[in-house]
């Protein structure tokens, strides 16, 4: 069965890397053939917000990440990989390897 990613992207600013790490995780997840639904927590505030289902269903959480994130007690107890954004723009499938090397 496909892993299951959720994550959080958002920076300083809330708008470009915020964007740019989402699209570099749900591209890498998906190459790798993993499932992954990302929040953004940017500008226009939260948008694609998790459910507690899906965080609870999925194998890590990664929080990509130059700011704190919103609500993090939804995530409590999950394994987690903090980025920077910045990180995650240069090399995204680093991240997504990283992230799956925690529950591996």
């Amino acid at each position: 069965m496909a892993k299951k990613i959720v994550a959080v992207t958002a920076c300083i600013a809330g708008i470009a890397h915020t964007y740019m790490a989402a699209e570099n995780l749900k591209k890498f997840a998906k190459k790798e053939g993993y499932y992954i639904k990302v929040e953004t927590q940017g500008a226009m505030g939260v948008e694609n917000r998790l459910s507690q289902s899906e965080i609870d269903g999925a194998d890590v959480v990664i929080f990509a990440v130059d700011t704190n994130v919103q609500e993090p007690d939804r995530f409590e107890g999950k394994k987690t990989l903090k980025v920077g954004t910045s990180e995650v723009v240069k090399d995204g499938k680093s991240t997504i390897d990283q992230a799956i090397e925690l529950i591996n």
